[in-house]
């Protein structure tokens, strides 16, 4: 019996994300995927291979990350995820030295499948918070916290 597509999905946020398997994003990842937002908005990953590559980059500045997920159902070939991370900045891959801050994020996920694999995947997460709360906009949260309108 095929696995349901928010099965798959939260296999991936288990493995990929909270236990750093790497072979798990070639074996869900359709070698033609295309994922949009995880690396900022917008922002197209193209591949398991540069899907890996961010993966990578984020596991390498946050190690401990570990994502749960709050809500998730599926509908026709797709999947969404209401999901939470807490981690710990304890590396520099963002080009920022460790702040040792930990931080709590929240994000949604839509996954569409085919075959069993993720195809396409749509990522909108709390990019701002986690870089204010490592001090990487510092300045801007000032600007924001003294905005008037």
């Amino acid at each position: 019996m095929a696995q349901g597509n928010v099965a798959i999905l939260r296999r991936w946020f288990d493995e990929v994300w909270n236990e750093g398997k790497i072979e798990t994003i070639h074996e869900l990842m359709a070698a033609d995927a295309v994922g949009i937002g995880q690396a900022g908005p917008g922002v197209k990953i193209e591949g398991a291979r540069e899907f890996e590559k961010f993966v990578h980059k984020l596991r390498g500045a946050f190690p401990d990350i570990h994502v749960t997920i709050e809500d998730a159902f599926e509908s026709g070939d797709k999947a969404v995820a209401r999901w939470s991370a807490t981690m710990t900045h304890s590396g520099g891959q963002l080009g920022l030295p460790a702040s040792g801050k930990t931080v709590r994020i929240t994000g949604i996920s839509i996954a569409r499948f085919a075959n069993g694999k993720i195809t396409a995947g749509w990522d909108n997460w709390d990019q701002m918070t986690m870089m204010r709360e490592i001090g990487a906009l510092e300045g801007a949260a000032i600007a924001l916290s003294t905005a008037t309108g």
